[in-house]
């Protein structure tokens, strides 16, 4: 038999520690759980499980991020042609993965009931979630615009998608606190009813003035890059922006959405300073919406918004960014095959995408 390669056998150690992980977190509760335990389960050293993971935090919520991407995505048998049919599809999607009010707190489906006790625990992981949220809300927005355009020129759905995630966030949490307190049955009725809500909502970017120039770079990302959002590749190779942004920026994906133009590709590039730690934990939050959006919503209603992991900061070091932090926001508009724009500090999704 050949010998595993080291990326080979990393990678099956990795696969190892999270499948014990997910069982020992299933069977003791994550409060319980002791990484020696999770350790002698994948039948590795405690040190191995420390070479993949920083702690036992990260490794919860990269085992919660794998089971949110495997969720099975069922395209919808009739597409929703109104927003309001859409946000009834995306409510359902969400409400079935609620756990029953007959369901031990030991049982999978339970696993993720300590995950906003976790993030609420560290200014380090509180910052990233709203950006994370905000960036769903965009997601949500955006692709409800797309069924319903908004009157005006700078009308926007954004806060609508805001309330709507307010209320199946908060569905969540009053399961996992009130078990058989929440209806799933309302819970999808209100989200209906938010559909006529007008909130006056405008899309005004902030007054930054990042630092652009016009250049002729050779623009080669690497191949292989996966849209989070639409689940096939994500193609930053095309013309259009690309923005590096790190998780205290996230929003600023909007600002490259709105002012590119469109027909433009846009290509969020998640970024962070402590991947191991804070990768998993974007990958799970945006995999929570990103799934229910593409069950909910035809495949044309999808944002025009691409989002990326940069977990080896690769496709960052490729635009330029050699040490990606979460302050990071660089942009870069793409024409045949060469970067004719660089954009650099807060305001540069903006500046890059809006750039003649």
């Amino acid at each position: 038999m050949a010998r595993l390669t080291r990326a080979e056998t990393q990678e099956r150690n990795r696969a190892k520690v999270l499948a014990a992980a997910r069982a020992e977190f299933a069977e003791r509760g994550f409060r319980e759980a002791k990484i020696d335990d999770i350790a002698d389960r994948a039948e590795l050293t405690r040190g191995a499980v420390y070479s993949n993971f920083p702690g036992k935090r990260a490794l919860y919520f990269a085992v919660l991020a794998d089971l949110a991407e495997r969720v099975p995505v069922a395209a919808p048998e009739e597409p929703a042609l109104t927003v309001r049919e859409a946000l009834a599809e995306l409510a359902r999607a969400w409400v079935t993965r609620l756990p029953l009010a007959t369901e031990d707190e030991r049982q999978p489906s339970r696993l993720s009931m300590h995950l906003i006790p976790e993030i609420l625990a560290d200014e380090v992981t509180r910052r990233p979630y709203a950006q994370l949220m905000q960036l769903n809300a965009v997601l949500i927005g955006l692709a409800m615009e797309r069924l319903r355009p908004p009157k005006e020129p700078d009308g926007r759905l954004v806060r609508l998608a805001e309330s709507v995630l307010t209320v199946l966030q908060g569905a969540t949490q009053l399961s996992a606190a009130a078990p058989g307190f929440v209806d799933p049955f309302n819970v999808i009725r209100v989200c209906e009813q938010l559909a006529g809500l007008d909130l006056g909502d405008r899309w005004a970017p902030a007054p930054l003035r990042p630092r652009v120039r016009e250049t002729a770079e050779p623009w080669s990302p690497p191949p292989g890059a996966i849209d989070a959002v639409g689940g096939g590749p994500a193609r930053p190779e095309r013309d259009g922006v690309v923005a590096v942004l790190g998780l205290h920026r996230l929003s600023a994906a909007e600002d490259a959405v709105r002012a590119a133009p469109a027909d433009a590709e846009v290509t969020a590039v998640v970024a962070t300073g402590a991947p191991k730690e804070l990768l998993p934990l974007a990958r799970l939050v945006i995999a929570e919406v990103s799934t229910c959006l593409r069950q909910a919503f035809p495949r044309q209603a999808w944002p025009r918004l691409r989002v990326v992991y940069d977990e080896s900061g690769a496709l960052a070091a490729a635009a330029g960014v050699t040490e990606p932090g979460d302050d990071t926001e660089v942009a870069l508009r793409v024409r045949s095959g060469r970067i004719v724009v660089r954009a650099e500090g807060y305001g540069a999704a903006h500046a890059a995408a809006r750039h003649p």
